[in-house]
C-alpha cells in the first residue's frame, strides 16, 4: 500500500492537481469531501443523492481547477461550486416550489430560541422543511448568501427569498419549540 504524503502547502497541491496529477487530486478530494458532503447534504435529503451530487461537483473543481486564481480560499471555492451543483439537481429532478411574497413580515423572533436538541435532530428538522424554504434557509443561515445573490442563484425576487426565509424560521421554531417541550418531558 502506498502512503499518501500529506502536503502542507495546499497551493502547490492545488497546482499539481489542475495538471491532472491525480494523486494530488485524491488528497484534495480526501481532505474536502467530507465538509462539501455536508453541504450537499444541507441541500439534498437523500445521502446517496447528496454523495452523487457532490461527486459531481468534485468532477467539475478538477475540470475548472485551472479557473481557480488563489484569490480568497479554495474551500469557498469548491463550496459555492458545491452549491450550485446541488441546486442545479434540484431544479433537474423537479420543480422547486416557492410561496409568493405576499407572505413575508418583517419578524425575527427565530434568533431567540434556546434548544437542547442534537445536531442530528436539527439536521431533521431543517430535512422537513419544503425544499423552498430549506434552500433559501441554509443560503441564508448557513451558507451566509444575501438575499439578493440568492435571488439571482434561484431565480427569484428578493421578495420571494426573505419570503422563504421568514417561513422556513417560523417552521423551524415550532418544530425546536416542539422538540424542546419533548425533551422536558421524557428528562
Amino acid at each position: 500500500m502506498k502512503v499518501i504524503q500529506l502536503h502542507k502547502n495546499e497551493t502547490k497541491l492545488i497546482q499539481r492537481a489542475a495538471k491532472q496529477n491525480r494523486e494530488a487530486q485524491h488528497v484534495l478530494y480526501e481532505l474536502h469531501s467530507p465538509k462539501m458532503l455536508s453541504v450537499c447534504r444541507y441541500y439534498i435529503q437523500d445521502v446517496q443523492q447528496a454523495e452523487e451530487v457532490m461527486l459531481n461537483g468534485f468532477f467539475k473543481v478538477f475540470k475548472y481547477l485551472s479557473n481557480f486564481k488563489n484569490e480568497g480560499s479554495f474551500e469557498g471555492w469548491i463550496r459555492r461550486i458545491m452549491v450550485r451543483e446541488a441546486i442545479s439537481y434540484l431544479r433537474q429532478k423537479k420543480s422547486i416550489e416557492f410561496a409568493t411574497e405576499d407572505d413575508y413580515l418583517e419578524h425575527d423572533s427565530f434568533n431567540n430560541i434556546n434548544t437542547n436538541i442534537e445536531l442530528a435532530e436539527i439536521q431533521q428538522v431543517i430535512d422537513g422543511l419544503p425544499e423552498g424554504y430549506r434552500m433559501v434557509f441554509v443560503m441564508y443561515a448557513i451558507e451566509g448568501y444575501k438575499h439578493n445573490e440568492i435571488a439571482v442563484l434561484l431565480n427569484i425576487s428578493e421578495g420571494t427569498s426573505k419570503s422563504q426565509l421568514f417561513k422556513a424560521r417560523q417552521m423551524l421554531q415550532k418544530r425546536i419549540t416542539e422538540l424542546n417541550s419533548n425533551s422536558y418531558v421524557t428528562n
